[in-house]
């Protein structure tokens, strides 16, 4: 069997809406090999689809129809770490790993841009699956049928913390609440921020991140769906957070902190379960630079 991992992701970074995303050393594994039939489990116990809705075996499909080929069936054993609906790409890791896996299964037909292309087709953008293929930060455009993206690396001495709320956030009911136009003033304010994201990230500066997390698109919107959002926010800024911004759709919370800021987790740990927000999760991690690799056959 083919064994994939697939980094968990962040996407949108507050200002950079559907264009911006990152890869986190957040995994979740798909064992898979072509069958005679479809068969489909879970190792880590969780209610999963086991027939041809399964997100992983439509993607499968999918590439295979691409490459001209009918998947007969498939054995697919998936371990999912990431949280679904939680904006950290449960389901873009499901994409990227049908597709990864196909895609060897077939003996690698298809490159690195076209598995990005395919990924952003079924996703419909490509903040999400893009670095969950390649890793690092992604700035990616997708014009509906190319992806056009640029992958850096990044070595910081940054961690992103994951304050995950114990309820679920559809991305459908995410997307729903946003307006259909903005103002010029507000693109403009988007535009300006997106790109300072990126550059004081690569080159270190990281006091701006404060003021590039800002963002007029998507956030007001989405912190309504959130309760106490608000709150978290400046819990994680009392502790020494750079910035902080709501991940992908939502409703995870990212915090970007200094590795030198040792016990950030803790303390915003301490101080969530003080304000009542015990059944919130922290987690900590890093940047992955690797993005979805094969492990092992």
């Amino acid at each position: 069997m083919i064994k994939i991992r697939i980094p968990a992701t962040s996407a949108n970074l507050g200002a950079g809406f559907d264009a911006l995303g990152l890869a986190l050393s957040f995994y979740n594994y798909a064992e898979m090999e072509e069958w005679d039939r479809i068969e489909i489990t879970s190792a880590d116990g969780l209610d999963i689809p086991r027939d041809e809705n399964n997100l992983v075996y439509v993607s499968a499909k999918d590439l295979y129809a691409v490459c001209g080929k009918k998947l007969p069936g498939i054995r697919l054993v998936q371990t999912s770490a990431i949280p679904m609906a939680r904006g950290l790409g449960s389901s873009s890791a499901c994409i990227v790993a049908g597709l990864a896996g196909a895609n060897r299964m077939l003996g690698d037909p298809l490159s690195a841009d076209d598995l990005v292309d395919l990924a952003a087709q079924i996703e419909g953008h490509p903040d999400n699956t893009a670095p969950a293929f390649l890793g690092g930060i992604v700035t990616a455009v997708f014009d509906g049928r190319k992806v056009h993206w640029v992958k850096q690396e990044v070595f910081t001495k940054l961690k992103f913390i994951a304050i995950i709320p114990d309820f679920e956030l559809k991305t459908d009911k995410a997307r729903a609440c946003l307006p259909q136009e903005v103002s010029h003033k507000d693109a403009v304010y988007n535009l300006s921020r997106a790109a300072l994201f990126s550059a004081s990230l690569l080159t270190g500066k990281f006091e701006n991140l404060r003021t590039a997390v800002h963002d007029r698109l998507h956030q007001p919107y989405r912190m309504e769906l959130i309760p106490r959002a608000r709150e978290v926010f400046d819990i994680a800024y009392t502790h020494g957070a750079y910035g902080v911004y709501i991940s992908g759709a939502g409703p995870t919370i990212m915090a970007i902190a200094d590795e030198d800021n040792t016990y950030f987790a803790g303390k915003v740990r301490f101080s969530l379960d003080n304000a009542g927000l015990g059944g919130w999760e922290v987690r900590e991690f890093s940047i992955d630079n690797e993005g979805t690799r094969i492990v092992e056959e």
